[in-house]
């Protein structure tokens, strides 16, 4: 049985669009996902299914700061699929009060924090 193989897209940690292969490696314990973007290389733990591996590389990247993720299966047992297989996207995390919420939403708190008592900052 060949390996799977999806292209991952979405915004990385400083905000910028990037597309990635994520790629499958199976070892006597199970499958690991790996992605290589730019000097980062993330290579899950294994586990016993190939889309296992793939959610955890995706709560990885989340935790980092990576959102508006989405996979398309690109390879399904080695055998190319071009681009028939739909994308599967996968929600943002909640934002914590502490993650910094991007440009648009230091704009968003800055309004909403000189409206509440109809002063401007």
């Amino acid at each position: 049985m060949g390996l799977d193989k999806h292209q991952l897209a979405g915004l990385d940690n400083r905000e910028r669009g990037f597309s990635r292969p994520v790629e499958f490696e199976c070892d006597g314990q199970g499958y690991r996902a790996i992605l290589r973007y730019e000097t980062l290389r993330i290579t899950t733990e294994p586990h016993p299914t190939q889309n296992e591996a793939l959610a955890i590389l995706i709560q990885t990247l989340q935790s980092q700061g990576y959102r508006q993720l989405k996979t398309q299966m690109s390879f399904r047992d080695s055998v190319y699929l071009g681009s028939q297989e739909l994308w599967v996207e996968y929600p943002d995390p909640p934002q914590t009060e502490r993650e910094h919420p991007g440009l648009w939403g230091k704009v968003m708190s800055w309004f909403q924090s000189g409206s509440s008592d109809g002063s401007r900052p």
